[in-house]
């Protein structure tokens, strides 16, 4: 059986070449302002204050206090899709779950595509979780995760608004522009922890924004685009 001859002329094959080149070069992850915690009261509710970049952040729910045992480490299981780097080993929100409480985040300004990393979600044979449904509009992805370095552990997983973890360690990337985040954590256990953070190439005021494209690649974009009048001539004559 012949197989139909492909016809794929110099012009178009250096449009593709371009494309392609210029999609590769514009993905890569950005340097997140991870929260400085600076503050904390326990209780049922409690509360806890600090910063993000130059934003003012607040948490109220159930709290322990503040922690500094997640190392957040390896960084390989925290970082993921557009988040470079893992938060720092500072003071983090420890909580232990099984409240009734609707528990909050609030921004002192809006944030675009927020950053929630959690440490230690349950225990290898007991569950805990986070439900993100007590607030519409609340659409997310799972990035990253993996064992930490102190309780090695797995992945976060998801099902609809709820994501669950057995020793669970990962990152939540929120969709969208926020000025709180809500959630409620039904399942109690000993202890685990949470942070969050933006991307200030989406929101501003925090670190200095990702490499953009090198002038070779836009270049050779542009020499694409200027190639289009060439193949359309060239398909007409063959049509």
């Amino acid at each position: 059986m012949q197989l139909p001859r492909l016809l794929v002329s110099p012009v178009s094959a250096l449009l593709l070449a371009a494309c392609a080149v210029t999609t590769s070069a514009l993905a890569h992850a950005d340097t997140i302002a991870w929260a400085n915690w600076s503050t904390a009261t326990p209780g049922n509710p409690g509360s806890a204050s600090g910063t993000v970049g130059s934003i003012n952040v607040t948490y109220s729910g159930q709290t322990s206090g503040l922690t500094n045992v997640p190392s957040w480490t390896p960084a390989s299981t925290f970082t993921g899709g557009l988040v470079g780097n893992a938060p720092p080993h500072t003071p983090t929100i420890q909580i232990e779950g099984g409240s009734s409480l609707t528990e909050t985040i609030s921004f002192s300004s809006i944030v675009v595509d927020p950053i929630f990393a959690i440490w230690s979600l349950g225990t290898p044979t007991i569950p805990a979780s986070f439900d993100f449904s007590s607030k519409s509009g609340q659409p997310f992805n799972l990035l990253g995760g993996g064992p930490s370095a102190e309780f090695n552990g797995s992945a976060l997983t998801s099902l609809g608004s709820v994501v669950r973890g057995t020793e669970g360690n990962g990152l939540v990337q929120f969709n969208g522009s926020f000025d709180t985040i809500t959630f409620t954590t039904p399942n109690f256990e000993f202890y685990y922890a949470f942070t969050v953070g933006y991307d200030a190439t989406l929101t501003g005021g925090g670190p200095t924004p990702g490499p953009v494209p090198e002038p070779a690649t836009l270049s050779l974009f542009g020499l694409g685009i200027a190639a289009l009048p060439l193949l359309r001539r060239s398909l007409s004559r063959r049509s």
